[in-house]
């Protein structure tokens, strides 16, 4: 018996939330002595790359190299998934909570008969039963969902634990995979990719502004400190409706939910559909001269002072640090 991790990866490298969840499976397998940790990756990547998911606590990594997965069809993944499952003699699944691994999720669900439960933030709870505690509303509250399925799927919420970075290699193995027409029968025509050094969605580290940073000539200064700390930028719904920013930098309740270690949020106001966006973040500093904005109640730390004095000192001083 195995645990078995679904890998997501892009341009070459395995993501970090993937990576997340395989220590999440690496951690329920010693709870509860379900068998080794195997991780399946689909289309094209490099069997260096696969390898080294073993540091994150895989023993086994299973490769679908198919090219007809590389675009990412979802039932086609489903239907891969699915196969792996029951080659390896697995009951349970674990897959980072992204938007390519809910909507894989949900069709494996009925393709397993199998409870799925996500934005899973701890392991579950086996004293009494097999209780799995869960995010909800936005981060705002938790809820424990108790799983009765023999077959169960465990969607990881990104930060939620610690990345395992200890282990060996791990061992690459082909995987046949048996395909038909109707596995393929929604086809992706074009992709739309965001730009940048460091994805939003996967950035440890984000800093964003607001209209308070008065016009988009003026964002040099939070992509100097983006660049220091290694971090994405993003920005409020404001900033991207007026077409100052992208509009997949939009960091909200409608925009893109991010769960950083750090978040640095400048100029910005705090409305409560930015707040759902970030409220995730295991640290959040504020930058805003209006000591009444209301992201200062949700902030661990918070610096009252004109955005154009405070981020380039501030960035003097990390370059210095860093």
């Amino acid at each position: 018996m195995s645990i078995l991790v679904y890998i997501e990866h892009a341009e070459g490298k395995v993501k970090k939330t993937s990576l997340e969840a395989v220590s999440f499976a690496n951690a329920l397998s010693a709870k509860t002595g379900e068998g080794e940790v195997v991780a399946l990756a689909l289309g094209a990547i490099d069997a260096s790359e696969l390898a080294s998911i073993g540091k994150a606590g895989a023993v086994k990594v299973l490769h679908a190299s198919d090219a007809r997965l590389n675009d990412g069809v979802i039932s086609a993944h489903a239907s891969a998934v699915a196969q792996a499952f029951q080659s390896v003699g697995a009951k349970t699944l674990v897959l980072a909570k992204s938007s390519l691994g809910d909507a894989v999720a949900s069709r494996l669900a009925v393709k397993l008969n199998a409870g799925l439960v996500s934005n899973v933030v701890e392991l579950p709870n086996t004293t009494s039963g097999y209780v799995v505690k869960r995010s909800i509303y936005t981060g705002k509250a938790f809820a424990e969902t108790t799983v009765t399925t023999e077959n169960k799927i465990l969607a990881v919420k990104k930060n939620a634990v610690d990345l395992k970075t200890d282990g060996a290699d791990a061992a690459v193995e082909s995987i046949s995979i048996n395909l038909s027409d109707a596995d393929f029968a929604s086809k992706i025509t074009s992709t739309e990719r965001a730009t940048g050094e460091i994805l939003l969605p996967e950035a440890d580290i984000v800093v964003s502004g607001g209209r308070g940073m008065k016009g988009p000539e003026n964002w040099g200064m939070l992509e100097d400190m983006a660049k220091v700390l290694g971090a994405a930028t993003g920005c409020s719904k404001p900033v991207s409706d007026i077409g100052w920013r992208p509009h997949h930098e939009h960091v909200g309740q409608t925009g893109v939910k991010v769960a950083p270690t750090l978040y640095v949020a400048v100029g910005i106001s705090g409305a409560i559909q930015h707040l759902a966006g970030v409220n995730s973040s295991k640290c959040i500093v504020v930058i805003n001269k209006d000591p009444e904005a209301p992201f200062f109640k949700a902030a661990d730390y918070g610096i009252v002072g004109d955005a154009f004095e405070v981020v380039p000192k501030l960035t003097e001083a990390l370059k210095a640090e860093l």
